[in-house]
Order: structure tokens, then sequence, then C-alpha cells
């Protein structure tokens, strides 16, 4: 909540905070039932292929894309666009629900490997 007694940040403040950066690797819906049948072993096949760029999301808006790679022990992506500053600052207001818009939104879960 905004505070008219507090002294409003400065930007120097603001350009410090911390936000959640997400890299996604694909999505897809799934049923209430298909999620009750999930356990370990199980595969849910995602709506990207195997070898798209993947998306890099700040509060679950896509700012820009790259490719997977490793960086010593972890994983890490090379930025192959990056939207423009004014579109990267508006990502961080409301959050938007995703939704998965593929023909794989409708197809069953795989069984666990037994």
């Amino acid at each position: 909540m905004f505070d008219p007694d507090l002294p409003a940040p400065t930007l120097q403040q603001v350009l410090r905070l911390e936000v959640p950066v997400v890299v996604r690797l694909g999505q897809r819906r799934l049923s209430v039932a298909e999620v009750r049948t999930l356990a370990p072993g199980s595969i849910i096949e995602l709506t990207k292929k195997a070898d798209s760029e993947l998306d890099l999301m700040v509060n679950n808006k896509e700012v820009g894309c790259g490719l997977a790679v490793k960086v010593g022990e972890n994983f890490g992506i090379r930025l192959t666009f990056v939207g423009d500053v004014r579109s990267r600052i508006a990502a961080m207001g409301e959050q938007p629900v995703p939704e998965a818009s593929d023909e794989l939104a409708n197809k069953p879960v795989a069984a666990p490997a037994s």
C-alpha cells in the first residue's frame, strides 16, 4: 500500500529491487483428474518442440527468449531476443493467467513407467 506520509522511493532504490525471473521450458493444461494421477515417473508432454527457444518471463509475461546453456553445474539461458525496456517495465505490472494454446492441451498424460 502507498503511505502518503513516507517519502517516495528514489529511482536508485527502485532499480535495486529484485523481481522473480522465470525461464519457461513449456506449458500445457491438465484436467484435475489428470493432475490427481500424476506420480513419480509420469511424463507430461509440453507444447513446445524440443529444439525451440525457452521463454524469459518477468511477472508471468514474456520479455525475451533464448537457448538453454550449461554454466558450470547449472543451467542458464543465452538470450537471443529481449524486448525493449518499456515492455520489460510493463511486464512488472499485473499478472496474467498463462494458457496453453496447442493441440497438446487436451492430450492425456503418459502413465508412469513401471
